[in-house]
């Protein structure tokens, strides 16, 4: 028998399966130029379908309980099966837990064998999920350990028969951290494409209900799907309890716009054998038959399994009903066919003992050839609950005798069966664990000690608004503390700013920092610009560990807040999730957010995880902030009222916008409560904190009171209040400091290039986006 490949599987041409890995399926980026028209390849002639491609299918759909869809597979068989030059990939994942049940050992080993029959063509691909045991604290957190488990797995599966000639395993610990750029934003792109209630959906693959979820647990089923498309399988083989999960990466094909979506292959899930158990379970070592039970462990279990011969009167839902939406996942059954016995016993017989091809069971002095008379003797008293048992119990030995041997006697698989036993006595490890985080100092990333602004979420036309609020941001803290900007562009691929498209995002940040310069030079020449996804890149494990820490720790609701819905979009949980994580890589004295309720509830989930888990490292203070309000006119009641004259832009013309806006801008007489032309003209001239040397003069005719000068704002508001400052007055000298101010930031974007492009990215979206509306 050959040794496991665990390098990448070579020669297997996904065709349009997944969207290629380092894109992300970013479907809705900006228009890429046209690409000059290539002569058309002939056509390859459409493969005949044969009888050997029959017995494939055949061979294959006999491994599920439940295939979506058989039309499917037969087209993936004829394109990629035996015969053509390209294979095809089925996949399944194990997390390296310590023990493997007969379900994952033989039954598996024997799904297997049947799915990579010789010169079908197929290649398993199997995802060696020590990461995730890694985060979930398996094997006290030992990633040696938990690689030492998963290798003694891997050589179960060896003694177990399964054939590795076309079998790969791919370790997660390898395969992300190295393609972590690829990886983490596919995982970023799948999760923008769905709301909470969909995600919630697939909580019964942690056997959670819905109500009880963590925010952890929404993190796992995007992740899964994202696994299926980065390890490039074309039929998911996983157990019907991640069913949904699996057809959630069928979902994201409809929504990515991928053509071949991966085919479902769901296997049955074998019942624990204690009565009322719908699974097996690893906790619970009398549930079930695991691989390294000796001959008395079998007797015993299966001589106390549950083993009915009478049928329930009343049936139970399935999963046929999985489709539902009306039920909790987390309560659904994990069998797809009705069955009124629920007879563990009669299902190994069924699903271990007859799976092989020409497979006997014997009973008593009697040898039966099919299950189904086995099943019909046994609930007619022909076959007592005796015989059935000790023919089970023959049969699990058979089966498991040549594991015991290989154990026994292969030097290797000995050492590695010695090392988990001893793993499992060891008591666990109550001592201070280390807090895995990004450390963006010590990497060079980010100053010491610092003051930390967040910059908004991208929108596709930058406001003067977000630039004041940055940079009130970055002068809240006096200190001589250095300062950062730190731009959360990962964040906002996932919760879907600017659709997500990469090049508006860049394009925004892009703007937004030459309009910062441009507006408070002396500021932003002391101010460090740290990316999201360059500060994630140096280190992502230690940081996607830290987002998933944080996410342990906080159920679902709190993370939601108050304001969001099950029908928002699930990204909002993760990027709230991320900058938690975000905060604890930098490690800063103080945090500034822009004051808003999504900004409140940010500020609550980072101040509880500092309080709650981090309680040695030094909790940076946490401020809202708002800049001088710049709007022009009255807040509306819905964003959909809104109009271009309410605001102005970091895009505006200076001559066409400076003066139109500030023209229509609400100036009621007398009314220093809401005067934007004041608040706008001092924002800008005293300094965004009121503080400045500046001056406001107003220009106006002799017979009017002549010019006048303001120093600060208290007089401005004084005479405008008691009416010795009119108005149009008023709004002719803001509209020339607009104009000044909307001049300057023109001449920031036109004098470099790379910034020029990005304002023209801005506008080529604007107008994309505006179309997609009218839609």
């Amino acid at each position: 028998m050959s040794e496991p490949k665990t390098d990448d599987t070579k020669g297997q041409d996904t065709g349009e399966t997944a969207a290629p890995a380092s894109s992300a399926s970013n479907d809705e980026t900006a228009p890429q130029p046209k690409a000059k028209k290539q002569p058309q390849k002939p056509k390859e002639p459409e493969r005949e379908w044969t009888p050997e491609l029959q017995q494939d299918l055949d061979r294959i759909l006999s491994v599920g309980e439940e295939c979506i869809s058989e039309p499917e597979l037969k087209s993936l068989l004829l394109a990629k099966g035996r015969g053509s030059s390209l294979g095809f990939n089925l996949y399944d994942g194990f997390e390296p837990s310590g023990r493997m049940h007969i379900a994952q050992g033989v039954f598996k080993a024997m799904n297997v064998n049947k799915c990579t029959f010789p010169e079908s063509n197929g290649t398993f691909v199997f995802w060696v999920a020590d990461w995730f045991a890694l985060m979930n604290d398996k094997m006290g957190g030992n990633l040696e350990k938990i690689q030492v488990v998963g290798s003694y797995l891997i050589e179960v599966w060896k003694a177990a028969g399964m054939n590795l000639d076309h079998v790969v395993f791919k370790w997660a610990s390898e395969e992300i951290t190295h393609h972590a750029d690829a990886y983490w934003p596919l995982m970023l792109d799948v999760a923008r494409r769905f709301n909470i209630t969909r995600i919630k959906k697939c909580c019964q693959i942690m056997g959670r209900m819905e109500g009880s979820l963590t925010s952890a647990q929404v993190l796992y089923p995007l992740m899964q799907c994202t696994d299926v498309f980065f390890l490039k399988a074309d039929i998911c083989q996983l157990g019907v309890d991640q069913r949904k999960v699996n057809m959630l990466a069928r979902e994201y094909c409809d929504a990515a716009r991928i053509k071949r979506k991966p085919v479902i292959l769901s296997h049955h899930m074998l019942y624990g054998l204690k009565e009322g158990q719908e699974k097996m379970s690893k906790s619970d070592p009398d549930s079930a038959v695991f691989m390294e039970d000796s001959a008395e462990d079998v007797e015993r279990k299966i001589m106390n399994a549950y083993c009915p011969n009478k049928e329930e009167l009343t049936v139970a839902a399935t999963t046929a009903d999985a489709d539902r939406d009306d039920e909790d996942a987390g309560k659904q059954s994990m069998h797809l066919k009705v069955d009124t016995l629920k007879n563990p016993c009669l299902d190994y017989i069924q699903n271990i003992i007859f799976s092989p091809p020409g497979s006997t069971f014997t009973a008593g002095d009697k040898t039966y050839t099919d299950f189904e008379t086995v099943r019909e003797a046994f609930l007619a008293g022909i076959i007592t609950e005796d015989e059935l048992k000790r023919g089970l119990i023959a049969e699990l030995n058979r089966l498991l005798e040549p594991v015991r041997t290989h154990f026994a006697t292969d030097e290797n698989a000995k050492s590695l069966f010695d090392k988990v036993k001893q793993y499992k006595k060891e008591s666990l490890d109550t001592t201070e664990k280390t807090i895995r985080k990004l450390d963006l100092v010590s990497l060079g990333k980010a100053p010491a000690a610092s003051h930390v602004a967040f910059a908004p979420l991208p929108s596709a036309n930058p406001t003067l608004q977000e630039a004041v609020d940055v940079i009130a941001q970055l002068r809240s803290d006096d200190s001589i503390a250095p300062k950062v900007l730190f731009l959360s562009d990962w964040t906002a691929r996932v919760t879907n700013s600017c659709d997500a498209d990469l090049k508006a995002i860049s394009a925004y940040y892009t703007v937004l920092i030459a309009s910062l310069t441009a507006l408070d030079p002396d500021l932003m020449e002391s101010v460090t610009v740290l990316y999201q996804s360059d500060a994630i890149l140096a280190d992502p494990s230690n940081y996607w560990i830290s987002v998933i820490n944080v996410g342990r720790h906080f159920m679902l609701n709190e993370v939601m807040g108050p304001d969001m819905k099950d029908s928002d979009g699930v990204g909002i949980v993760i990027g709230r999730l991320m900058m938690v994580a975000d905060v604890m890589g930098l490690s800063p004295a103080s945090v500034a957010l822009v004051d808003s309720v999504d900004s409140l509830v940010e500020k609550q989930l980072i101040t509880k995880f500092y309080e709650n888990r981090l309680q040695g490292i030094p909790a940076p203070s946490v401020s809202l902030v708002l800049g001088p309000v710049m709007r022009l006119q009255p807040e509306r009641e819905s964003d959909a009222f809104k109009t271009e004259n309410d605001e102005y832009f970091l895009l505006d013309d200076p001559k066409v916008h400076g003066k139109s806006k500030m023209k229509k801008a609400f100036c009621e007489p007398g009314n220093v409560g809401f005067c934007p032309p004041i608040a706008v003209a001092c924002a800008l001239t005293f300094g965004f904190n009121g503080s400045g040397d500046g001056e406001i003069t107003v220009k106006r005719s002799e017979d009017n009171g002549g010019d006048v000068t303001y120093k600060n704002r208290a007089d401005i508001e004084s005479d405008f209040a008691n009416g010795a400052l009119h108005p149009g007055d008023l709004k002719a000298a803001s509209t020339l400091i607009m104009v000044s101010t909307l001049d300057k930031l023109s001449s920031g974007i036109k004098s470099d290039g790379d910034v020029t492009k990005a304002s023209k990215a801005l506008k080529a979206y604007q107008k994309k986006a505006a179309k997609k509306t009218k839609k």
